[in-house]
């Protein structure tokens, strides 16, 4: 299941990219006006989370920018290096992790590892755009250690139950039988993870209707 490598997790209170991007938030232009906050989007693969975050994108191209992942895994399809995400080798992700200051949160899924850099947000920020961040329930755990630096916001994104889920990952077609199994009990632990852990302020769409899910997603990530 795991590709054979050891990830710890460092625990230095030394964060040059995290206070350079608290900097960004108190005064990042002449106007003194704050960087935008984070939006955090999480939820099982397969919710439609991509489909939400594009439709964003393409309506309020001036406003969100989305924050690009480092990733161990194989590109699919015609996923390019950069755009969808930062596709990396298991050695070069380790030595980013055993830098300390270099992911905001960092997770591993399947056989392959997912982070977020603090460089990447601090970039969308600073170019005045509210970064949106698609990261799994691990990640939502790490990130929330770090709200008084980014001061993010979460939209949790829930299919209306299981059996609809793997119904939308059999029909996908990338996925094999092991990897569908392995999706179905990480979600099943991420839908009791967004009901226990949602806070005030956090949203909450179940996407049982594209169309129902997008308006009430739209209407929470245009609140700010």
């Amino acid at each position: 299941m795991r590709i054979p490598l050891h990830i710890t997790r460092s625990h230095s209170t030394s964060f040059p990219f995290r206070k350079s991007y608290a900097m960004s938030a108190l005064a990042s232009s002449p106007s003194s006006t704050p960087v935008p906050r984070p939006i955090i989007i999480s939820g099982p693969s397969g919710t439609g989370k991509s489909t939400l975050v594009t439709r964003l994108l393409t309506t309020y191209p001036s406003r969100f920018g989305f924050s690009i992942s480092h990733t161990t895994r194989a590109p699919r399809g015609n996923e390019k290096d950069g755009v969808e995400y930062h596709f990396t080798t298991p050695e070069q992700f380790s030595a980013n992790v055993e830098k300390g200051d270099f992911f905001i949160e960092h997770a591993q899924f399947g056989k392959n590892f997912y982070g977020t850099s603090w460089d990447a947000v601090r970039s969308v920020g600073d170019s005045g755009k509210v970064c949106l961040l698609d990261i799994e329930m691990e990640g939502v755990r790490q990130v929330r250690l770090k709200d008084a630096e980014l001061r993010s916001r979460v939209v949790f994104v829930q299919p209306p139950d299981l059996e609809t889920l793997e119904k939308r990952l059999r029909g996908r077609g990338t996925d094999s039988e092991e990897s569908i199994q392995e999706r179905l009990k990480k979600a099943g632990e991420e839908m009791d993870f967004a009901k226990s852990e949602k806070r005030e302020g956090d949203g909450f769409v179940v996407n049982d209707d594209l169309e129902k899910a997008w308006i009430e997603f739209e209407k929470f990530c245009m609140a700010e």
